[in-house]
């Protein structure tokens, strides 16, 4: 089972890019699960047509222990499996503690033994590492952490405060850093500001995601860009990207 949890900060791109790894994942022919750990309970969106699915901490809410395991996940494009962890009422709870709350009820119904994936795809909020968001790094979830960033400076300074918070678990055998995404937002000298990023956090860029507007035409559309264009250069790198990272994962089990 290879485990990957994608962070950025919020609106970097990090949903539809977690969301584009699991269709390509999927297409490959893997069975993918994807749990989404934000409050807005989106993560999922494009691969249900748009609908978004009940968040567990709703369905919590309303059956408590009644809740079984077929309440809390649903199956979307391509057989993709997906979760959204959802988050409290708003001003009345603690979003890490909710999805810290939604991760014990999967584990308790036996979410991984049940589904088996192959992979396993988080999508975390990245503005503040501390609570439930740290879960998928510090509590044995995840195995490497990708970071999606741009060349905009509040990204950037997200994108180092996250591999801060991985550096500071890194003694304990938890999550490690596998690398960069750069989701290009047109800044200048773009790449050259998330090289000098990765160069300072000693780790490398995985992939250069395009700026293509065809990706806002299939969301408009409540689709998955895999579905309403399968073979652009952004699609392409995805593919790419997926690839990679499972020789990564199996270089470091030969090891």
């Amino acid at each position: 089972m290879y485990r990957f949890a994608v962070y950025g900060k919020g609106g970097i791109g990090k949903s539809t890019t977690t969301a584009a790894l699991s269709c390509a994942f999927a297409e490959m022919g893997y069975k993918v699960l994807q749990i989404g750990c934000d409050p807005k309970a989106d993560s999922t969106l494009y691969l249900h047509g748009g609908e978004k699915i009940t968040p567990i901490l709703d369905v919590l809410r309303a059956k408590r222990d009644r809740a079984e395991l077929d309440d809390l996940i649903h199956t979307g494009y391509q057989g993709i499996v997906c979760a959204e962890s959802g988050g409290p009422m708003p001003g009345l709870g603690c979003a890490g503690r909710g999805i810290a709350a939604a991760f014990e009820a999967l584990k308790e119904r036996d979410v991984f033994e049940i589904v088996q994936p192959d992979i396993v795809l988080y999508d975390v909020l990245g503005d503040v590492v501390c609570g439930g968001f740290a879960m998928p790094i510090r509590e044995g979830y995840a195995d490497h952490v990708l970071i999606v960033t741009s060349g905009e400076n509040m990204a950037i300074y997200a994108a180092a405060n996250i591999a801060m918070a991985i550096d500071n678990f890194k003694d304990r055998g938890y999550a490690s850093l596998a690398g960069l995404i750069l989701n290009r937002r047109a800044v200048p000298n773009e790449r050259e500001k998330v090289e000098e990023l990765a160069n300072d956090l000693h780790t490398e860029i995985l992939a250069d995601l395009p700026r293509d507007n065809r990706i806002s035409e299939a969301e408009e559309a409540k689709q998955p860009v895999f579905a309403m264009f399968p073979d652009i250069p952004y699609t392409e790198e995805i593919r790419r990207l997926a690839k990679h990272l499972l020789t990564l994962s199996e270089g470091e089990d030969e090891l």
